[in-house]
C-alpha cells in the first residue's frame, strides 16, 4: 500500500494536473512536463514553480512504479517537505487567496463630487496617493487622478486663471474624466492575488485595480491596489510558506 506521504503527494499532483488541463483545455495525454511549460507562459504561479513542478512530476512517475516480488512497494517515498510544499503549490493553483484576504482592512481615500476640488488637492497632499475615488450619492463615479489634476491646474494658470478661485470653486466631479479609467482596472470581489499580479503583468501602464462587488463603476470600492502595495501582499503570501512575486 503507497504510504501516506505518497499518497498525499499522488493526490495533490493529481488535483494540479486536472486544474492545469482544464483551464488551458490541453489533450487529456498531455506529459506532464509540457502541460507546465505551456501553462507558465499563462499563468505567473506555474511561471514561479515551474522547476519544483517538472522535478515533482519525474517524482509522480518514481512513485507510481512499484517494484514487483513478494509484495510491492514504492521506488520512492516523498519526505515531509515534499508534500508540504506541492500541497501549498496546490493551494495557489487551485485555491488562491483572493485579493480582498490579502487587504482586511486598507484605508480608502475619497472625495465626494460635490466637494471643491481643493479638498482633492488636500488629500493628495495628505495621504500621498496618486489616485482619488469619487463617490456621487455613495457609489464610485470615477477617480480623480493626481496628474490629471496637475493638468488641471497647469492649463488655469497658464489661461491666467486665478488658480485658487477654481479650486475653491470647481468641484471634484469636474476633475473626473472618464477617459482616465482606461488606466484602471475594475475587478470583482472575488478576484485573487494572482489575478491582479496577472493584471499589472499584462497592462505596464496600469495605474491600479480598483475592486467592487461586482466589478463596476457605480459601486462602493472595497480595495483599490497599485504597486506600491505589492510588498504587502507578498508579505500575506509569506504567511502561506509560497514564493512571493
Amino acid at each position: 500500500m503507497i504510504n501516506e506521504n505518497a499518497d498525499r503527494f499522488l493526490a495533490s499532483y493529481n488535483r494540479i494536473e486536472s486544474r492545469l488541463k482544464t483551464i488551458y483545455g490541453v489533450r487529456p495525454t498531455q506529459n506532464f512536463t509540457d502541460l507546465v511549460k505551456r501553462c507558465s507562459d499563462l499563468n505567473i504561479t506555474v511561471r514561479r514553480y515551474m522547476s519544483e513542478l517538472i522535478d515533482y512530476g519525474k517524482l509522480r512517475n518514481a512513485i507510481v512504479h512499484r517494484t514487483s516480488g513478494q509484495g510491492e512497494s514504492v521506488i520512492a517515498t516523498p519526505c515531509d517537505d515534499v508534500v508540504d510544499t506541492i500541497e501549498y503549490i496546490e493551494q495557489q493553483i487551485c485555491r488562491p487567496p483572493k485579493i480582498t484576504d490579502a487587504f482586511k482592512i486598507k484605508k480608502i481615500v475619497s472625495v465626494f463630487a460635490d466637494e471643491p476640488l481643493l479638498r482633492a488637492a488636500e488629500q493628495f497632499a495628505e495621504n500621498r496617493q496618486k489616485t482619488l475615488i469619487v463617490y456621487d450619492h455613495g457609489v464610485m463615479a470615477g477617480v480623480i487622478n493626481s496628474y490629471a489634476l496637475y493638468g488641471i491646474i497647469a492649463r488655469a494658470a497658464m489661461n491666467g486663471e486665478d488658480v485658487t478661485r477654481m479650486l475653491r470653486e470647481k468641484k471634484c466631479a469636474d476633475g473626473v474624466v472618464p477617459a482616465e479609467m482606461d488606466n484602471y482596472s475594475l475587478m470583482n470581489k472575488y478576484a485573487t492575488v494572482v489575478d491582479v499580479f496577472t493584471e499589472f503583468e499584462k497592462r505596464r501602464g496600469l495605474v491600479a485595480v480598483i475592486v467592487t462587488e461586482n466589478g463596476a463603476i457605480g459601486e462602493k470600492v472595497l480595495s483599490i491596489i497599485t504597486p506600491a502595495d505589492f510588498p504587502r501582499i507578498n508579505r500575506f503570501l509569506e504567511n502561506y510558506n509560497v514564493k512571493p512575486f
